[in-house]
């Protein structure tokens, strides 16, 4: 598993499932003339996505940072159109590093879609429980509110079996949450009405998870919002907002859905000055 360590915080990728869709939906209105320069491609104008959990250790506490794909909770439809090729191996990961799920100190969400909250929850017989019993869930308030009543376009991705047996647990915040010193979930809205980021400070080094306004190294252009964005306008700002905010600071970009890096470092420019490759596995 690959690992970045800022300053104080050590993050570690978990394997939270694969799948593959359509690199127009993710490119949003970008021409592939461009788009295909940025991102790989397969024939099927297909592009490779990861939903990898973060695991972000502080300060001897243990955060979670969205939680993949889950296991079983996709049925055979939803694995067609969403090219699903693997699905969660979160649990086993953890215990890779030692840890089980009752060693996490909370979970952060970016964001409640199918795809980064269905590790929240596993199966239990004909209903559903917690996979990090009793641990606080974080996420905006404004997030929590649609994935509890999500509308005729989000309703497809909010599911209730991924909420309904941590309602006690989840957390809601509004605007800014400090997480612990020098960490903050920001709500910026925009792939999401109660989308968030992380940013980290230590001094003078810093690293800002974007989640799902740059998904992958190929969005890094602040133009390049996604099909999938609800409020794309928004995507656009914020995004710029904080890569001009990154760029002064030298802060590292990590990723959930990138196949091929999980972290960017760049310079006062926008210019690459380091990188953590993704290990590629012998079966893919």
């Amino acid at each position: 598993m690959e690992q970045l360590q800022v300053g104080r915080a050590t993050i570690t990728w978990l394997r939270g499932g694969v799948n593959f869709l359509d690199g127009g939906a993710m490119f949003g209105v970008v021409p592939k003339a461009l788009w295909k320069r940025a991102y790989p491609n397969h024939e099927d104008n297909t592009i490779e996505l990861r939903t990898d959990p973060l695991l972000l250790q502080l300060d001897g506490k243990n955060y979670i940072v969205d939680t993949g794909m889950g296991n079983d909770k996709i049925n055979a439809k939803q694995i067609r159109n969403f090219g699903v090729k693997e699905q969660s191996f979160l649990e086993e990961d953890l215990h890779t590093c030692g840890l089980t799920p009752e060693d996490i100190d909370a979970i952060l969400m970016t964001h409640l879609h199918f795809d980064h909250a269905s590790g929240l929850t596993k199966v239990n017989g004909d209903s559903y429980e917690p996979v990090f019993p009793g641990i606080p869930i974080y996420t905006s308030d404004v997030e929590w509110n649609e994935m509890r009543h999500p509308n005729i376009r989000s309703i497809n991705t909010y599911w209730e079996k991924n909420w309904k047996a941590v309602e006690d647990l989840v957390q809601p915040y509004t605007n800014e949450f400090e997480v612990a010193p020098g960490l903050k979930m920001i709500h910026t809205g925009g792939h999401s009405d109660g989308h968030s980021i992380l940013v980290f400070e230590d001094e003078d080094e810093c690293f800002i998870h974007m989640a799902d306004l740059m998904p992958t190294h190929g969005h890094q252009n602040k133009l390049w919002a996604l099909a999938y964005d609800d409020y794309p306008v928004t995507s656009v700002h914020e995004k710029e907002k904080w890569m001009n905010y990154g760029y002064e600071k030298g802060a590292w970009y990590t990723f959930y859905h990138d196949a091929y890096y999980r972290a960017l470092q760049f310079d006062c420019e926008g210019k690459v000055k380091h990188t953590i490759e993704r290990k590629r596995y012998a079966y893919e």
